[in-house]
């Protein structure tokens, strides 16, 4: 009989090798970005272990920055049931593995966890499922399993697991650890492959909740105490479980280092299946279909390749074009343009690195802002001015709020619009505007049954986010 088990899918990473596209403020996870996929990396995650028997209702593990986005990346897949895990600020693998196994046990049972991070991209799905239930059927309460992967080249970006066989047997279900090694430089991920007794971390787990905390308490008292005491101040709503800030004092560590390198309990699952975890713009290329000359084109109402081989070009906005191209990686978002030879992807981090030294938004911009009611999009602005478009969804409604420094003039294109200014409450119909003196206290909501979308025009001296007083929120926040 399987075990029962619960999936806990940590979604919190913000990406910089795939940039622009992939960006602090709307990392890897939430694109569909293999072979045009309708669905994100995060999604797929969920949908490729959804079918699996006795699983519980999963828990994903995210920051401030990104809560809203999950939540909306899971209400499109229809997932009625789970839980969102709100850290005060990421603090790595180990801390938000705390927190899981923590909120699991708090029914006073021990499940089986199954790791995994919301980036990750598996081809065949049957087959990592047929994995895991193998694995279920042999592994013991008293290990922590890691899957590692067969390495197929000399991967710098990937940690690297050291079996105790001399020969790695594929057909065992479980191997005994000898040692991890940290990301290695070519020439000695060169020699690790040439032993023939390593494998790559893929960086999925399944254990025993309890026994990771114990773990923890032994190897990592304060990640331990610190994530303990956060949640039991937890705050809790419809959606989200908001830790206390009791866990801003949590050591930022992976769960590698934390436990894996430490523990004398850890042991190794072979993973015999395609695997990557996205990490560059090669990987993309890769795992995308291609025409005739190895070209991958994205958004081919926007990008055209002409007399070009082995390139990818993708664009979002305006059109883009390239010809004569060998090699090349092309990526055109509404707020940069990358243009990269293919062989110096591994320099892309760097870049992005020192984008962040110079203070350019654009490392970290993303014009979409995803909210529990909907979404805003910036759609130009001036020194005194912004046009959002404004999307909400059926019956939901924003906070009711006013602004210090700015008005605002709503026109609504689509749907109906319920309008509350200053007590007062108007229907505004499409093709209808409305103007929010500055001050007033206003609410906007959507009565109707499809999303409805307006236009907003601020106008003032401070138009950021930051210049909201909130009064009353369905979302607590």
């Amino acid at each position: 009989m399987l075990k029962n088990l619960i999936p806990v899918i940590l979604c919190g990473g913000n990406g910089s090798r795939l940039w622009p596209l992939s960006s602090e403020s709307f990392p890897k996870q939430f694109w569909p970005l293999i072979f045009n996929s309708k669905h994100s990396l995060l999604q797929n995650t969920f949908l490729r272990i959804e079918d699996l028997p006795n699983l519980g209702e999963p828990i994903f593990i995210t920051n401030e920055k990104y809560k809203f986005l999950v939540l909306e990346h899971l209400q499109k897949i229809n997932i009625h049931s789970f839980k969102i895990i709100v850290e005060k600020e990421p603090k790595n693998t180990a801390p938000a593995i705390a927190l899981a196994a923590l909120q699991a046990i708090s029914n006073e049972e021990d499940p089986f966890l199954l790791v995994l991070s919301a980036d990750h991209y598996i081809r065949d799905k049957s087959a990592f499922q047929e994995v895991i239930k193998t694995s279920l059927m042999n592994i013991e309460n008293d290990f922590i399993y890691t899957f590692g992967v067969s390495p197929t080249f000399p991967e710098t970006g990937y940690g690297y697991i050291e079996i105790c066989e001399k020969e790695l047997n594929l057909k065992k279900s479980c191997i005994n650890v000898k040692k991890f090694i940290e990301k290695p430089n070519e020439i000695e991920a060169k020699s690790l492959i040439k032993s023939g007794n390593f494998l790559w971390n893929a960086g999925i787990f399944i254990f025993k909740a309890k026994l990771i905390l114990q773990e923890l308490q032994k190897y990592e008292p304060k990640i331990y105490e610190n994530s303990l005491k956060a949640l039991s101040k937890k705050q809790t709503d419809e959606f989200f479980i908001r830790v206390d800030k009791q866990f801003l004092k949590c050591p930022s560590k992976s769960i590698d280092l934390a436990i894996l390198e430490k523990s004398d309990k850890v042991k190794v699952i072979p993973l015999n299946i395609e695997w990557s975890d996205i990490g560059n713009w090669e990987k993309i290329w890769e795992y995308s279909n291609q025409d005739s000359n190895n070209n991958v084109i994205i958004g081919k109402e926007n990008a055209i390749l002409e007399k070009s081989k082995n390139s990818y070009i993708s664009s979002q906005d305006k059109l883009t074009i390239g010809i004569g191209l060998n090699n090349i990686t092309v990526v055109n978002t509404k707020n940069a343009l990358l243009v990269l030879n293919r062989k110096f992807n591994d320099s892309l981090k760097d870049v992005v690195k020192n984008l962040k030294k110079r203070g350019i938004e654009e490392r970290t911009k993303f014009e979409k802002d995803y909210r529990p009611w909907g979404s805003h999009t910036t759609l130009n602005k001036g020194e005194r001015w912004k046009v959002k478009e404004i999307e909400v969804k059926p019956n939901c409604k924003l906070s009711l709020q006013s602004h210090l420094h700015r008005s605002e003039h709503w026109i609504v294109v689509q749907g109906t619009a319920l309008v509350e200014i200053d007590n007062k409450k108007k229907l505004v119909k499409e093709n209808e505007s409305i103007y929010i003196p500055l001050g007033s206290k206003h609410r906007l909501s959507n009565p109707g049954k499809t999303n409805m979308h307006l236009i907003e025009v601020q106008t003032g001296q401070h138009l950021e986010e930051k210049d909201i007083i909130r009064y009353e929120d369905n979302y607590g926040r």
